[in-house]
């Protein structure tokens, strides 16, 4: 029997989530399956990944192929890596310590980048979010500024109105007293 390792959807409209399920190869994208071995939520930033590794290399190694997603989701959690090891401890290139060794090494560099971007990521998202707030403060400064040029504009224009009509009322009171 042919079996695949492929994702079973799951979720609401535009908000897919996928199983990571072992199945026959005829068997339909969402019906029934042999094991499931993790989760693939793509909706969130990074993608979020959980998965059974033991389990993920077991059927690997037996020859479950996986569907193109599931093989990127698999060389990216060091399945793929964790095989090609253990093709070389078979051959006797060196010895299971070393190759353990070496995936651990393999996995701490990766991690190592993956946690560099989620901090630059947040330091990116925090300097984002102080630019925006000085260009918000710039706005509100030139808006302030514009609406006491507005208020000193009408304050000089009724002080103004006040002059013309102080004249006006003296000049017809004068020809009454006459």
């Amino acid at each position: 029997m042919a079996t695949k390792i492929r994702l079973q959807r799951h979720g609401r409209k535009n908000y897919a989530f996928y199983s990571i399920v072992i199945a026959n190869a005829q068997a339909p994208r969402d019906g029934r399956f042999i094991e499931k071995i993790g989760t693939y939520n793509p909706n969130t930033n990074p993608a979020t990944i959980d998965l059974n590794f033991e389990r993920a290399l077991y059927w690997v190694l037996v020859g479950a192929q996986p569907t193109d997603t599931v093989r990127n989701i698999l060389s990216e959690e060091g399945v793929y890596m964790k095989k090609h090891l253990l093709g070389g401890v078979k051959k006797g290139a060196f010895d299971e310590a070393a190759a353990e060794t070496k995936f651990s090494a393999w996995k701490a560099e990766k991690d190592a980048k993956a946690q560099k971007a989620a901090d630059k990521a947040a330091a990116d998202k925090v300097a984002d979010k102080k630019a925006r707030l000085a260009a918000e403060k710039k706005a509100n400064e030139a808006l302030a500024a514009k609406i006491a040029e507005k208020k000193a504009a009408a304050a000089a224009q009724a002080e103004a109105e006040a002059e013309v009509e102080a004249p006006a009322e003296e000049a017809t009171e004068a020809p009454a007293e006459a």
